[in-house]
């Protein structure tokens, strides 16, 4: 609770966080939207493929043209990621091989490193972290984003005395929407494809947020980061509004529905036939405590925490995340105290290529929120054992065989390019013993 203090000796002296950008989207333009606002914080240079989009961006999140001058504008991202008198490089692309590609760049040159880019960081970042460490620099979450968000709770949570039965977040889901394709991921946000373009809106990123994809990345960067376990059958998405989050996140010894204490699950804000859950919890992000003692478990109710029957599990969660407009935490984390909000330091979940619908050989997938495959979360050893092929490198590669639908896609069903730098990396991951 002292960043800005912080922040404000480093502008006193003369010396404000210098950060570089790379990825102009939605999440960096979030975070742009925010900076004139912070006192002692300047990005220094934006990297984007179309330099003159991001340009653009900074002007529709209310840069003057003062500062729009004043900031440099590159294609390469590397380049950006190198470049002297930068502290902070943030990595917002969203493309696993480019983020990861980015991350070393920075990990080389002594950079900090928050990695937006969670496709990346669940695809390798136990890898990047362990090079981040052993360089003396940060490599953390970004803080805005559910897996951040979750992580501290969980640390607050274990660093109170409490055990973790669950954590997690919400999402809209149907078992149905695992099957949805860009064709039609519009009828299901309620949109018109017109509507959706006019707003600059990817269909492909969008599906990739309905089909599954996205939880089943998050919930492996949760996993990884905090020591929790996955479900061996993958996220069951139970429809649970906040109110019941402590009665159906907490073991089936008890009347839940979890293997055991320490798992991630994602809830859903839809009931199976449809009709919205009572008191969602779409938007946010939650915790499931267990009570040390029966004397905690008398304060839940005496403070108000909603409770299961037992009165030992109890629920707390946030509504809401802001994405972008809540990344400067990382950033001034990492550059005023050298700590991450929230870290990979284990691999204990994947997220696996999935077949949407009967593949033959001879197509080719198309990465995550497209018409072929969409991410399971899975156990990081079950994913090991059958060579499952991670959604993070199901994109442009070719089918050897036939893939029937729902089944996991491996290694041994497509032809990768093993001499491909984020292939290498995924292989040194998969021989590690974390």
């Amino acid at each position: 609770m002292n960043l800005m203090p912080l922040l404000a000796a480093r502008r006193d002296a003369g010396k404000p966080v210098r950060v570089a950008l790379i990825g102009a989207g939605k999440f960096g333009s979030m975070f742009l939207s925010q900076v004139p606002h912070i006192a002692g914080l300047e990005v220094a240079v934006i990297a984007d493929l179309d330099p003159e989009r991001a340009k653009q961006a900074c002007r529709q999140v209310g840069w003057d043209e003062a500062r729009i001058e004043a900031t440099r504008y590159v294609a390469d991202g590397a380049e950006a990621a190198a470049m002297d008198g930068i502290e902070v490089v943030i990595e917002a692309t969203g493309h696993p091989a480019a983020g990861a590609r980015h991350a070393l760049a920075a990990i080389t040159a002594g950079k900090h490193v928050v990695m937006v880019n969670v496709e990346a960081d669940v695809l390798v970042g136990p890898v990047l972290a362990t090079r981040a460490q052993a360089a003396g620099v940060v490599y953390s979450m970004a803080y805005g984003d559910q897996p951040a968000l979750v992580s501290e709770m969980v640390d607050w949570a274990r660093a109170t005395g409490f055990t973790v039965a669950a954590a997690g977040k919400g999402t809209k889901y149907l078992p149905a929407y695992h099957q949805v394709t860009p064709d039609d991921v519009w009828t299901h946000y309620g949109l018109t494809p017109e509507a959706a373009k006019a707003a600059g809106m990817n269909p492909q990123m969008f599906n990739s947020f309905l089909d599954g994809t996205k939880s089943a990345i998050e919930m492996a960067a949760i996993a990884n980061a905090c020591g929790l376990d996955v479900p061996e059958a993958g996220l069951a998405f139970p429809p649970v509004g906040v109110d019941d989050l402590a009665h159906v996140l907490r073991p089936k010894a008890v009347g839940g529905q979890l293997d055991r204490d320490g798992m991630v699950e994602v809830v859903s804000s839809l009931e199976r036939d449809g009709r919205p859950v009572f008191r969602d919890l779409r938007w946010g992000v939650y915790v499931v405590l267990k009570a040390p003692n029966d004397y905690a478990a008398a304060c839940f109710k005496q403070y108000g925490l909603p409770t299961d029957s037992t009165g030992q599990y109890a629920a707390m969660y946030k509504p809401f995340h802001l994405i972008g407009l809540e990344l400067s935490m990382s950033v001034l984390n990492a550059a005023l105290r050298s700590e991450p909000t929230g870290s990979t330091r284990e691999w204990r979940g994947d997220a696996a290529a999935v077949a949407k619908r009967d593949l033959k050989a001879g197509e080719m997938l198309d990465r995550e929120g497209g018409y072929t495959v969409y991410g399971r979360l899975m156990p990081a050893r079950a994913s090991r054992e059958v060579r499952a092929l991670p959604i993070g490198l199901a994109h442009g590669v070719k089918l050897e065989r036939d893939v029937a639908a729902g089944q996991v896609v491996t290694s041994d069903d497509v032809a990768l390019d093993e001499t491909q730098a984020i292939v290498s990396l995924r292989r040194e991951l998969e021989a590690t013993e974390w």
